[in-house]
């Protein structure tokens, strides 16, 4: 019993599920003023533009009170739509700032490199080393001087 609790202790505190906790905390509350918005705001407008109560409903049977409730259905879409929108429009950002510090980092890494040219001269040089010492020494020094470029 205490591995599991320990398990569970070192899954619930990694920054992932912590950073998920504090989303779905979040999106709860945001959830609130989506349908707050749709219902005072959205629901209004398009009761005036369809001249009929949005929050409508069809009555089934003789009034025994059964009832198929469309307009909270349309509102709930809305709200699906609404929330949807927001959450592609944040990962989107998301992505970008990530994708932004990866290009950083290979463009840094890319720099730090040798230029092509300049790895065939070490290469060469390697190769002239074990033949011929006296022009591997000349040659090493031109390539310092090209390095300093």
């Amino acid at each position: 019993m205490k591995k599991f609790l320990k398990e569970f202790k070192e899954f619930a505190l990694r920054g992932n599920v912590m950073d998920m906790a504090v989303g779905v905390i979040i999106g709860g509350a945001f959830t609130g003023i989506v349908t707050a918005f749709t219902d005072d705001f959205i629901t209004p407008i398009l009761s005036l533009i369809g001249g009929t109560e949005f929050g409508g409903k069809i009555v089934l049977g003789a009034g025994d009170g059964q009832a198929i409730l469309w307009g909270h259905f349309v509102s709930a879409v809305i709200n699906f739509l609404i929330m949807a929108l927001i959450l592609f429009c944040m990962l989107k950002g998301i992505n970008a700032l990530m994708n932004l510090g990866k290009k950083k980092k290979e463009e840094e890494e890319a720099a730090a490199e040798d230029p092509a040219d300049i790895k065939l001269m070490k290469e060469m040089l390697a190769i002239m080393k074990e033949s011929n010492p006296e022009a591997a020494k000349k040659a090493e020094e031109k390539l310092k001087e090209e390095e300093k470029k």
